[in-house]
């Protein structure tokens, strides 16, 4: 079966975490749970970090958003990927990694 644009960012993403040897694991709700949760949760040096995935100029959905503001606000970070700026998960994690 051939990946989806959004898929194949999501593979990419989970890719990078796993070369930098970072714990995450990708929710799976199948209609049960709380609708708007991030595609990619992981914990990196001891920091919540969760990963929306969208594939071009894909946007997130209300409820992403109230989710992704809710980390945030709790101390988290949250950050929205595609194609175009996967580097910062990259960036991220050289930096939260560096010790």
């Amino acid at each position: 079966m051939a990946k989806t644009p959004e898929g194949k960012v999501k593979d990419a993403v989970k890719k990078l975490l796993d070369k930098k040897g970072v714990y995450h694991f990708s929710p799976y709700m199948a209609g049960f749970g709380r609708s708007g949760i991030p595609d990619i949760i992981a914990c990196v040096a001891g920091s919540f970090y969760a990963i929306e995935c969208k594939a071009g100029t894909g946007a997130p959905t209300a409820l992403q958003h109230r989710e992704l503001k809710k980390i945030t606000d709790a101390g988290g970070q949250a950050v929205v990927i595609n194609e175009e700026n996967i580097w910062q998960v990259e960036e991220y994690l050289n930096l939260m990694l560096a010790t």
